[in-house]
């Protein structure tokens, strides 16, 4: 059996990977209260911009903690095909869940259905993702904790999105992705606890691609483009403050007279 650590780089990893779980969490909150004040086109814009959100931090969690993925006496390669595929996996059940929830008439049944089929989604991209890994050996997992993992996956799946449909301040948001952030990063390790390998030494050459060079990378692009998207949230205006924009402004041109827009005071100019 090769021994496994889950910490290579000490609790850089687990750390980063938490916080990638969180800003995804955060953002995919905020863009979904505004979906829920929005309507048509800009709903759907808000809905895929925190599906987005969503799955690409729970994606950039899994492999930015796989970084620190380590076994004894083999190297590690990620079949790149496989990796990317989870990459579009999470994104795609996520979208599935947040646009049940943001289009459901049952509220109820829409959560519930929208949580399951983003848990199972969630722990799908998990081994899909753990399938990509390559070594020289055998992976086996524990059955108990594969079935904890999908279970905390569809619970923290449906408290996201209860979250979603109850918290509107900022606090009560970053708050629930604190929340889902640990929630998430349970599910991770849980499954990776469930995770054994049995090794088998060889001196042939792996397939595939090292973490560094495509996973990191790609992590990095990914969290790139979390944290623009924040920016670009924070910086636009809610709905709220665009209707109280568009009411100041009818107000100032219901209240300014003709002659007051021209600088006369309503008088006719004087000639010379």
């Amino acid at each position: 059996m090769g021994h496994l650590d889950h910490a290579t780089f000490g609790w850089l990893t687990p750390v980063l990977s938490y916080a990638m779980a969180c800003i995804g969490a955060a953002l995919g909150l905020r863009c979904t209260v505004r979906a829920l004040g929005a309507t048509g086109r800009s709903r759907r814009n808000w809905l895929l911009t925190a599906a987005s959100a969503i799955g690409t931090g729970i994606w950039t969690m899994h492999f930015v903690a796989m970084l620190g993925f380590g076994v004894s006496g083999t190297d590690i390669r990620y079949d790149v095909p496989l990796t990317v595929l989870s990459l579009l996996v999470a994104m795609v059940v996520v979208c599935a869940g947040v646009f049940a929830v943001g289009y459901g008439r049952d509220r109820t049944r829409a959560l519930l259905l929208g949580g399951l089929t983003t848990g199972l989604g969630v722990a799908s991209m998990h081994y899909l993702g753990m399938a990509a890994v390559r070594l020289h050996g055998d992976i086996t997992y524990d059955p108990v904790r594969v079935g904890l993992s999908v279970l905390i996956a569809v619970v923290a799946a449906t408290a996201a999105l209860w979250a979603a449909l109850h918290t509107t301040s900022p606090v009560a948001v970053t708050v629930a992705s604190l929340v889902m952030g640990a929630a998430v990063s349970s599910m991770h390790y849980t499954g990776m606890f469930a995770v054994s390998v049995r090794v088998t030494p060889s001196g042939t050459a792996l397939p595939g691609a090292t973490a560094m060079q495509f996973i990191f990378p790609l992590a990095v692009g990914l969290g790139s483009y979390l944290f623009l998207t924040s920016a670009f949230v924070a910086l636009s205006p809610t709905s709220g403050e665009r209707e109280a924009s568009a009411s100041a402004q009818g107000h100032d041109e219901r209240g300014t007279q003709p002659g007051e827009r021209s600088g006369t005071g309503g008088r006719p100019a004087r000639t010379a």
